[in-house]
């Protein structure tokens, strides 16, 4: 299974998406959506599950939750803003005990992180919206065979 990871796209569908995401069978976005028309254009990709992040409330169009936790390929996936890998429990809440994830999602830093922390992965696909400092922007995608969790980081160009 192939899926994209996204977030902190604050309103700006970069137009290299839909060729970075072709073939994916589904696409997480991990907040900071910022209008409710970047997720009208990842769904004509492919399903979406998407989260709120700190900029998404009040946003009209944007009908998501702080968490959401699916199934992908076998591997359950916690989506959820604003993480700390490090104390996972206290940034995400209940939601992380109970749902028991193998992997979690993440946006808001902006910054790519992919680590195994505690026995689940946590990966932050970077940031997709507008150049922002020099903080490279970046995507990712994801590939779950058997179990098997494969994830390239994508640079988007300027």
């Amino acid at each position: 299974m192939n899926i994209g990871l996204i977030s902190d796209t604050h309103g700006f569908f970069d137009p290299q998406i839909p060729d970075l995401f072709q073939g994916v069978d589904h696409i997480l976005h991990a907040g900071d959506i910022g209008s409710g028309r970047i997720l009208m254009d990842l769904e004509s990709i492919a399903p979406v599950t998407a989260v709120m992040g700190n900029n998404d409330y009040g946003i009209a169009g944007l009908d998501c939750r702080e968490t959401e936790v699916v199934e992908l390929g076998g591997v359950r996936v916690l989506v959820h803003h604003i993480v700390t890998p490090e104390s996972a429990l206290s940034s995400i809440g209940g939601r992380f005990a109970t749902a028991e994830p193998q992997l979690v999602m993440f946006g808001h830093t902006h910054k790519v992180y992919d680590a195994e922390v505690g026995g689940v992965r946590f990966v932050n696909p970077g940031y997709a919206g507008k150049q922002r400092f020099s903080l490279e922007r970046t995507l990712a995608r994801m590939t779950i065979d058997h179990g098997r969790v494969e994830i390239r980081f994508h640079r988007l160009e300027r």
